[in-house]
């Protein structure tokens, strides 16, 4: 608990010192910006005092300053006005100034970016010098943006690093657990095999030691399905007809007869690549999950059919049926309209067909009040 706590703790520090860290690089990125355009605007009225020096410049005036000083501006966009008309323009590109529409357009972009400075080179005549910020000065005012761009990338980057790191760590939690009560199965269960080897040399009614050991012959699959998770399954090649029949006999035979059970499937054996144990987990799954949707009873389907590259096995059910928009959500962890239960058979089902077997699972058809049909496609084996 304490462990916890102080990782909660530190997490929250090093939330709130990225946090500071960030406002700090905005404030002196803006800072900064402001300072540098303070500077292009007092390089600004050097270059209209400059203009007004040659304006009234005489005979004897030495303009080799203002000249230095107009060819010192490289970067800073000008438009120089009187009376509202363009009469110089300096680092605007030679297309833009011949078009007026253009250039109209261009100076009223320079209006909005600063405020003009006005050259009052004689008495009651005046010019106005407007300008844009400079190449560098427009990188900087995006920076910031850019800056936020990838802290958002690098926050999602780190949340999928910490979600997945968690997601495995959860995972690999759960194949311990189900290995661990794999273990602990295997104990009674050698000792419930004992007994019914007793309980044959007693010349019990055979009926009764067969359905036992069926029953024992179940507990061993759940015990070996729980400790295949988390390992790689070794895959064989079955015949499904057989595999599904041997996994649908079972389950109608301990399901009430309210219950009415149909099967459907071609007389020659289909092969395809697949582990037996895992698979019989997947019809009794969506079995299971058939007779939950009609509470027990109703009429329950199951057939399979071949189309020549693959093999198509559906279940379908008279059951409450799911709307179109929970088709996906179904296989979800979690998903479940049970008042109990983790909902994670069909979550389950579809890591075993599709992660394991390389099939597909899907919600084939299902209208409310009506029944849904799940269906499970595998390769065929040629």
């Amino acid at each position: 608990m304490k462990f916890s706590k102080s990782r909660n703790t530190t997490r929250w520090i090093i939330i709130f010192a990225s946090f500071l860290i960030i406002s700090l690089i905005l404030w002196n990125t803006y800072t900064f910006f402001q300072i540098f355009k303070h500077e292009e605007r007092l390089k600004m009225n050097l270059w209209a005092n400059a203009q007004k020096t040659l304006k009234n410049a005489g005979e004897n005036t030495d303009v080799e300053l203002p000249l230095q000083i107009f060819s010192n501006n490289t970067s800073i966009p000008i438009i120089l006005t009187e009376n509202d008309t363009i009469i110089n323009t300096v680092n605007i590109d030679e297309e833009i100034v011949k078009d007026k529409l253009r250039s109209s357009r261009f100076l009223t972009g320079l209006k909005n970016e600063n405020d003009p400075i006005v050259i009052e080179y004689v008495p009651g005549k005046f010019q106005k010098l407007y300008y844009g910020n400079s190449a560098l000065l427009n990188k900087l005012k995006y920076y910031p943006i850019a800056l936020l761009l990838i802290i958002v990338l690098f926050a999602g980057l780190v949340y999928n690093f910490y979600r997945s790191t968690k997601m495995a760590t959860q995972n690999k939690l759960w194949a311990g657990m189900a290995k661990e009560t794999a273990h602990q199965i295997g104990t009674p269960l050698s000792s419930l095999i004992g007994w019914v080897e007793l309980l044959k040399s007693e010349n019990i009614d055979k009926t009764i030691t067969v359905e036992i050991e069926r029953d024992i012959d179940r507990l061993k699959t759940i015990t070996d399905r729980f400790s295949k998770i988390g390992s790689k399954p070794k895959l064989e090649n079955k015949d499904i007809v057989e595999e599904t029949l041997q996994s649908y006999d079972y389950l109608r035979l301990r399901f009430s007869k309210q219950v009415e059970f149909s099967f459907k499937a071609p007389s020659n054996p289909i092969i395809v690549l697949m582990n037996p144990t895992l698979h019989g987990w997947t019809i009794e799954n969506l079995v299971k999950n058939a007779i939950d949707a009609m509470k027990g009873r109703g009429k329950l389907a199951v057939s399979i059919e071949d189309d020549g590259e693959q093999v198509k096995i559906k279940v379908s059910d008279t059951g409450n049926g799911i709307s179109k928009k929970q088709f996906k959500s179904v296989f979800e962890p979690g998903f479940t309209t049970k008042k109990r239960g983790w909902g994670l058979g069909l979550s389950l089902t579809k890591r075993i067909v599709e992660e394991y077997h390389k099939g597909t699972i899907k919600v084939l058809h299902s209208e409310i009040g009506k029944g849904t049909i799940m269906q499970v496609s595998f390769r065929k084996i040629n």
